[in-house]
C-alpha cells in the first residue's frame, strides 16, 4: 500500500511522469547498457530494444501499477504484476537486478525531470518502485520455488531428438533433458526460453509456447522463421542450425496464462503461429477425453502456411463437443476453409460461460476480445498470450 503522502505527490506528478516516459526511457536503457552490456548482450531481447517495444512496455507497467495504487490502494494488480513475474522467472531474473534497474531508471527520471525531481518527488516515485519491485521478487521466488529450482537456476541442456517442418516457416524441435533427467510437468499453454549463441557472441533468449500436451517425455517448440533483424535472429539461426542431436540452452516452463480445470465451454482463438499454445491447449483436452464444448477459432494467410492444421482435425475429432470454424485470406483449391478473410466472431456461438484463450498478433486479439466483450464475455474470462512485451490490448 502506498503511503498517504507519497500517494499525493504521485497524483500530482503522474501527468508530468508519464507525459516524459518517452524520453526517459531510452535514456534509462542508454545508462543501463553503457554499465552493463552483458545485460543487452545475454538478456535482453536485442530485436525488442530496437523497436522500442521493450521500453514502451516497462513504461507502460510502471504508469500503470502507479494508477493501480491511486485509484485502489486496497487491491494489488496481480494480473499485471504476474504477466511480468513469469517472464522475469524464464530469464532468470534475481532480486538483485533490480537495484540495477532501479539506479539507471531514477538517473534518467533526474536528467529528464530536471529541478522538478524534488527530494519528496523521489521518494515517493522511490516507493512506487520498490513496492512494484518487491512484489515480483516475492512471486518469482515463488515461482522458482515452484520449479524446484534456485532464484534465477533455470537453465538446463536439452537435447534435440526431433525436428518437423510444420510448414514453410514454421518447424518444430522436440527436446529432452540431456542429462536423462525426468522432463518436467507443466500446464497447457506455457512456455520455455531458449539461448543461442549468436555468430557475434551474443546469447540472446527468446520464449517459445510449448505446443506438445503436457505429461510426455519431450518438450516441444513450434518455432517461426522470422526474417527480419534483429526481430528474428534467433529464430532465423534455430532453423539454420539446429538438427537432431544437437544441445539447447531451455529454462523451465513459465506463463500465467494457462488452460484452467474447469468444466466451463471453452473457446480458443489463434492466427499464425499463435496456434502453438492453443494447440497443446486442444491436445490436453484431447488427451483427457473432455466433455467440456470446444470452439476452436483460427485465421491464417493460406491454408500451406496454416500449422497443425492436421493435428487440429484429428484433436477435434477426439473431442465429441468440439467444433472448428477456419478462416483463411487466400484459400487454394482442395483446402477448403469455412470462410475466407479474416476471423469474424459474428457468425460463431459463444455458449454461457464460456472462457477464452487468445494468442495471435495483437491487432487479431484485440479484435476478437472486442468482440468477446460484446457477446458478453466477462474480461476476467478472456485471457491471452503476447509474444514479446505485453504493451496491454
Amino acid at each position: 500500500m502506498l503511503s498517504e503522502k507519497s500517494a499525493a505527490v504521485v497524483r500530482a506528478t503522474l501527468p508530468a511522469v508519464g507525459g516524459a516516459i518517452g524520453e526517459i526511457t531510452p535514456i534509462f536503457y542508454r545508462k543501463m547498457f553503457d554499465a552493463h552490456p552483458e545485460l543487452l548482450r545475454d538478456l535482453f531481447n536485442r530485436g525488442n530494444q530496437a523497436n522500442g517495444s521493450q521500453g514502451r512496455a516497462l513504461a507502460g507497467s510502471i504508469a500503470t501499477f502507479a494508477v493501480a495504487l491511486l485509484e485502489h490502494p486496497d487491491t494489488r494488480p496481480d494480473q499485471l504484476l504476474a504477466r511480468i513475474a513469469h517472464k522475469h522467472a524464464s530469464l532468470g531474473i534475481t532480486a538483485e537486478q533490480y537495484g540495477i534497474v532501479h539506479r539507471h531508471l531514477f538517473a534518467a527520471i533526474a536528467e529528464v525531470l530536471g529541478d522538478a525531481v524534488t527530494p519528496e518527488v523521489a521518494a515517493a516515485w522511490d516507493e512506487v518502485y520498490w513496492l512494484m519491485a518487491g512484489a515480483l521478487i516475492a512471486l518469482e521466488a515463488r515461482l522458482y520455488a515452484d520449479s524446484g529450482v534456485a532464484d534465477g537456476d533455470v537453465w538446463r541442456p536439452w537435447r534435440v531428438v526431433g525436428r518437423v517442418e510444420e510448414t514453410a516457416h514454421v518447424a518444430t524441435f522436440m527436446l529432452r533433458p540431456a542429462d536423462r533427467s525426468p522432463t518436467p510437468s507443466f500446464r497447457p499453454g506455457q512456455y520455455v526460453s531458449v539461448q543461442v549463441e549468436l555468430p557475434d557472441g551474443a546469447r540472446q533468449i527468446r520464449q517459445y509456447s510449448l505446443s506438445c500436451a503436457p505429461g510426455g517425455s519431450d518438450y516441444w517448440i513450434s518455432v517461426k522463421r522470422v526474417a527480419d533483424s534483429p526481430e528474428g535472429e534467433v529464430s532465423t539461426w534455430l532453423h539454420a542450425n539446429v538438427r537432431e542431436g544437437d544441445i539447447l540452452r531451455v529454462s523451465a516452463p513459465f506463463g500465467d496464462v494457462v488452460l484452467d480445470e474447469g468444466d466451463c465451454p471453452i473457446l480458443l482463438a489463434s492466427a499464425g503461429v499463435g496456434a502453438t499454445p492453443i494447440i497443446s491447449m486442444l491436445a490436453h483436452l484431447a488427451a483427457r477425453a473432455t466433455t467440456r464444448p470446444v470452439t476452436v477459432v483460427h485465421g491464417d494467410r493460406t491454408p500451406r502456411s496454416h500449422p497443425f492444421r492436421g493435428e487440429l482435425e484429428l484433436l477435434t475429432e477426439k473431442i465429441p463437443q468440439a467444433v472448428t470454424h477456419v478462416w483463411y485470406e487466400e484459400p487454394e483449391e482442395g483446402w477448403p476453409a469455412e470462410r475466407t478473410g479474416l476471423v469474424d466472431l459474428a457468425g460463431v456461438e459463444v455458449l454461457d460461460g464460456t472462457r477464452a484463450y487468445l494468442c495471435g498478433p495483437v491487432p487479431f486479439m484485440r479484435e476478437v476480445r472486442a468482440r468477446l466483450l460484446d457477446r458478453g464475455v466477462p474480461a476476467e474470462r478472456i485471457h491471452y498470450e503476447v509474444f514479446g512485451p505485453d504493451q496491454g490490448l
